[in-house]
């Protein structure tokens, strides 16, 4: 490192600490009234990376508890729409899909299992990707399974809007909505949530003030936050502030980034492409509004129409597998009997140690609980 490198380093170190000192100051006002802990929930995947991988919690006073929410869409898609999937891969029709999809266990394989089985199933790095593949390839028949949030929604939503997408190349889709998952999880009785830390990357989307429910519904701060140690460190200074001065409000720390109305066009693209639907979470049940379904009037790209494929009842996790409680904040990975013993990246029981947003598999990795 040279020593602009070097002097830029601790300068953020330097910085960092500055911010934690703060922090303990608050927390100490904090206490003072009488409360000894504060709860702060995130519900993204990313955040739960950097929050384990640069030890966030340890550096931070014993007061504060950071809650790791449903950030993760590979979690939480239906169980139904993998064994769809797995069907479709088994039938001789081609499946693209993201990598950490074809591990993920349906109701009882997984995507990986019928490619071994002989179905032509590959993995892409998106949809865009799929279709590239798709016509260099020559295929006559394909599926893209896709999941994710309101982060990658619109790759999908501009091709379908503009009907730019190939004969013979449909989407079986699992995506969902972030905002209102959170709004179930911050009604849930079991929790007792002092302030939310709002994600990034769904924030550029769909920009800073459709997070402003919470301070408004639910009288707690919220902070949109980017992704870096000190982008968290800044947002959980800015959560406890607000506490502290007793101001319920929307923050945006990323403004960088994320702008108060999100991307417009995107959103445009999102609604002329999808309607908004009630939707399977998996394990978790039904949350309403949840869900995108692309429109009835695009359905030739919809390849649950065009194959007439149905919905059984989402099976859920397997038995003893905690990813509910976890995806819902309710409990952590150390306390579910599978982790790290029958349950491993390598052997994965439920979808929470597939995906690298997965918080199982992040803290096996990293050691979330240290």
């Amino acid at each position: 490192m040279n020593l602009i490198g070097e002097i830029e380093t601790l300068r953020k170190k330097e910085y960092y600490r500055a911010v934690l000192n703060k922090i303990e100051k608050l927390v100490r006002e904090l206490r003072k009234r009488g409360i000894e802990k504060i709860n702060i929930m995130h519900v993204c995947g990313t955040h739960e990376h950097t929050i384990t991988y640069y030890g966030i919690r340890k550096t931070l006073p014993d007061a504060i508890n950071l809650i790791a929410g449903p950030g993760c869409p590979v979690c939480i898609a239906p169980s139904y729409v993998i064994d769809n999937a797995i069907k479709l891969a088994s039938g001789g029709v081609k499946i693209y899909t993201f990598g950490d999809m074809v591990k993920v266990p349906g109701s009882k394989s997984s995507l990986l299992d019928a490619k071994a089985n002989g179905g032509d199933v590959e993995i892409v790095f998106g949809f865009l990707d799929a279709i590239k593949r798709f016509k260099s390839q020559g295929v006559k028949e394909a599926v893209f399974l896709g999941v994710g949030f309101e982060t990658t929604a619109p790759t999908y939503a501009t091709r379908i809007a503009k009907k730019l997408i190939p004969n013979g190349l449909t989407i079986l889709t699992a995506l969902r909505i972030t905002i209102p998952a959170t709004r179930f999880v911050l009604n849930l009785p079991q929790h007792e949530i002092s302030g939310v830390i709002a994600p990034g990357h769904v924030s550029v989307i769909t920009g800073a003030n459709a997070w402003s429910f919470i301070p408004r519904d639910f009288n707690i701060p919220v902070v949109v936050a980017g992704f870096e140690p000190i982008d968290v460190i800044v947002a959980i200074y800015q959560i406890l502030d607000a506490l502290v001065k007793n101001e319920p409000k929307t923050m945006n720390e990323y403004s960088r980034v994320v702008t108060w109305e999100g991307n417009k066009l995107a959103q445009k693209y999102i609604s002329e492409a999808f309607e908004v639907k009630d939707g399977d979470w998996r394990g978790i049940g039904v949350i309403e509004k949840s869900a995108w379904e692309i429109k009835t009037e695009l359905e030739k790209y919809d390849a649950e129409k065009v194959y007439n494929l149905t919905r059984k009842k989402d099976e859920g996790f397997r038995k003893n597998c905690k990813c509910a409680d976890i995806i819902l904040g309710l409990t952590v990975p150390t306390d579910c009997p599978l982790f790290g013993k029958a349950c491993t990246p390598e052997k994965p029981d439920g979808p929470c140690m597939v995906s690298i947003e997965g918080t199982c598999h992040i803290w096996y990795k990293y050691g979330g609980h240290t």
